[in-house]
């Protein structure tokens, strides 16, 4: 775990980055949309045991413990110079060579960091369950989705238990760490972390409870201050980000991804979590042989999160196939027919 200090006329950025592994390509990680670095965990736990790479995950602005003046501003073009800027402040004028993969949003803003070359030592590129035509479609239905989530959770274990069962992630190992990145933990009812709906709830209470204080003495003074402790207890943890208040922004990342993503020189792989997924552009482009694809079923949409072992033996057998790695600890490759 570190902090990367970002420099510039205005000000200074802090972006929280993890890294692991010692030789080989950096892997840069992008998180996809609400999510953070640590829903890499368990994917970075396997494939640096499989070959020779170094790992960088980062916390995109307005995600994770990374701390930026305009957290709000998550256009693609800001997003990109996010990670241009942060291998710049790693590496300088030298960076090693780099991996870009992307789950999600973060697939969008690797093929956009990729074709604005902010990564000039950019080796490979690889997007995770996001396809232009999919993600277009999709976004109608967006904040009916966001709306159906709860609000806040009563502890963390409450939190990772929801998004195992909603099927949000399917790997119980994956969602102990990922969720510490998606949720934050409200101070108090006052607390300006806290929904207002909360603290509407608490002052309602009291003002219930003042009114049987007058009339019933002390006992339910004690009882109202029980109560007050419950209450504050029960609404522990909300989501980190507002990914409504994003709505804007969506457009930007996907639209055209499809064209963008082919038209990158380097080595490109696709990961999906079924075959209907493919827009035109993409199903023509894997026909004519310009980007490897794979597709992991049984997977919801963290693809990375619910197989952590088949995205990182994919990759791996990517990076060992382009002679950018070499494997460790007996790893075989199993080259995919597609």
């Amino acid at each position: 775990m570190e902090d990367v200090v970002v420099e510039n006329d205005t000000g200074k950025d802090t972006f929280r980055i993890y890294k692991s592994g010692l030789e080989g390509p950096v892997l840069l990680l992008l998180h996809g949309g609400g999510h953070s670095a640590l829903s890499w965990a368990v994917f970075t736990s396997a494939i640096i045991n499989r070959i020779q790479c170094r790992i960088v995950a980062l916390d995109l602005r307005g995600h994770g413990e990374t701390k930026v003046r305009n957290p709000e501003d998550l256009s693609a073009e800001t997003m990109s110079k996010d990670v241009g800027n942060v291998v710049e402040a790693l590496y300088g004028d030298l960076p090693p060579p780099i991996m870009l993969i992307g789950h999600s949003m973060g697939g969008a803003i690797a093929v956009h960091t990729a074709v604005a070359n902010l990564v000039p030592s950019l080796l490979g590129l690889c997007m995770i369950d996001v396809v232009e035509g999919t993600a277009m479609d999709a976004l109608n239905s967006m904040q009916n989705f966001l709306r159906s989530r709860p609000k806040t959770f009563k502890s963390l274990e409450n939190a990772i238990e929801w998004s195992v069962k909603s099927g949000q992630i399917r790997n119980l190992e994956s969602a102990r760490v990922s969720m510490v990145g998606q949720v934050k933990q409200c101070e108090g009812a006052a607390s300006p972390e806290c929904p207002k709906a909360i603290v509407e709830g608490i002052i309602e209470e009291e003002e219930e409870e003042e009114e049987e204080d007058e009339e019933g003495g002390g006992s339910v003074n004690k009882r109202k201050k029980e109560d007050d402790t419950e209450t504050k207890k029960e609404h522990l943890y909300t989501w980190r980000i507002e990914l409504a208040k994003t709505e804007k922004y969506w457009d930007g990342w996907f639209r055209g991804l499809s064209n963008l993503f082919l038209s990158c020189p380097t080595p490109k792989l696709l990961l999906l979590a079924g075959v209907d997924r493919l827009d035109k552009d993409l199903t023509i482009g894997q026909m004519q042989g310009k980007f490897q694809m794979q597709v992991l079923p049984q997977c919801g949409h963290a693809v990375h999160e619910d197989a952590p072992d088949k995205v990182a033996e994919a990759v791996a057998t990517f990076l060992i196939r382009h002679r950018f790695t070499e494997p460790i600890g007996g790893f075989q490759c199993v080259f995919p027919a597609c």
